[in-house]
């Protein structure tokens, strides 16, 4: 008879200060010490969310400028794909040997985020699972929607990478959010089926291509791991990406050998990974200036976590009706030392060339306009 294995039980949780929590996450997630390469913050974070509005720089730009050493706009797109957002669509993109990470749907947030080339097989479960499933957005695909995607998938194979915009045909349908044509639909379903990939990004709008022509063989034909390999991926990735964070029964159940529960009040144990126990016995002081960081920065997602340890409420207003916005439309967090200590709503003009305050809300004490002026230097705007 087979031994029944089993993991080593929780250990019992380490009593810290909110302070030392506070530069704990910090400095876990890279906002203390930045990283050479993009190569290397990717690997530290598990992956780096990708959002295609561009109002005052792009979400994954905040998130990486101040993680990643001399980093500069544009520069995670050229990880991915080798080219930049405006490079002429006749300059090839890296060829699947190239590339060393691929652009895809979150498994579990249906967000779109760049992972390293490793991380592909986990994918592949919530692939089919998509391809199988009836509804809108991203489900299987109707007997009109198969009859476009055959196509399609031909016309891709024959041309090369295309977008939506480069395949003729009159028909609409709803993607779920509003109506669009079919062959965006279409192209969308099959990038959640894993029948296409993103090649790359041409002025934020994204270029498909064959999976084969992305991934690695050696990588592409591996089998999907199996679901106890795929739980304890999704919750080292969750505890990856934030490095601080609550936990639920079946991320436990699934990582008990890799988490160490912190105490900082009288609320419930937080978690992080053993391995970055070392921090918590001297964290690293954060930059006192002033630091504007990403409306989804991994430091600030868990928004019941963050109330706790900065009786900071942030909530990104993006999809908030106007007239319901506390803070406006693409506000951004403030930062300085250990202390979230506001918040400014900013749009790039690009006509002007000037980066405009549209509002701020911040402590009394601090001010906002080095890291403004920060920001606007990064964008290259006045």
């Amino acid at each position: 008879m087979a031994r029944l294995t089993s993991r080593p039980p929780l250990p019992d949780p380490v009593s810290i200060s909110a302070s030392t929590a506070r530069r704990f996450a910090l400095s876990a997630t890279g906002l203390v010490e930045p990283v050479a390469t993009v190569t290397a913050a990717l690997h530290h974070l598990g992956f780096v969310q990708i959002d295609p509005l561009n109002v005052c720089g792009r979400m994954p730009e905040h998130i990486l400028r101040h993680r990643v050493t001399d980093y500069a706009e544009g520069d995670l797109h050229a990880h991915l794909y080798g080219l930049r957002d405006n490079t002429p669509l006749d300059q090839p993109a890296l060829t699947a040997a190239q590339r060393t990470a691929f652009e895809h749907f979150h498994p579990g947030r249906y967000v779109l985020a760049a992972f390293p080339l490793a991380d592909w097989p986990y994918f592949r479960a919530e692939m089919a699972r998509r391809a199988r499933t009836t509804g809108s957005w991203m489900s299987q695909l109707t007997a009109s929607e198969k009859r476009l995607a055959t196509r399609v998938l031909d016309e891709i194979t024959d041309r090369g990478p295309l977008g939506s915009e480069h395949i003729a045909d009159p028909a609409r349908a709803s993607n779920g959010w509003n109506n669009s044509r079919l062959v965006k639909v279409v192209m969308d379903k099959l990038l959640g089926h894993g029948r296409l990939l993103i090649s790359r990004r041409f002025k934020g709008r994204r270029i498909y291509d064959l999976p084969a022509r992305i991934i690695p063989p050696r990588i592409l034909d591996l089998p999907p791991p199996s679901p106890t390999a795929l739980a304890r991926w999704t919750a080292h990735l969750k505890l990856r990406q934030h490095r601080l964070v609550s936990l639920n029964r079946p991320e436990l159940a699934a990582l008990t050998d890799e988490v160490q529960p912190l105490t900082f009040d009288s609320g419930a144990p937080v978690y992080c990974l053993k391995s970055d126990l070392p921090l918590l016995e001297n964290p690293p002081p954060p930059p006192p200036e002033p630091r504007l960081i990403a409306p989804l920065d991994p430091l600030i997602i868990d928004r019941a976590l963050v109330r706790r340890l900065w009786n900071f409420d942030y909530t990104w207003e993006v999809y908030t009706p106007a007239a319901k916005r506390q803070r406006g439309y693409y506000a951004l967090p403030l930062l300085a030392g250990e202390s979230l200590i506001g918040d400014v709503d900013l749009k790039a003009d690009r006509k002007t060339n000037r980066l405009r305050v549209i509002s701020r809300r911040v402590a009394r004490g601090h001010k906002s306009t080095p890291a403004v002026k920060s920001l606007a230097t990064f964008l290259a705007l006045k």
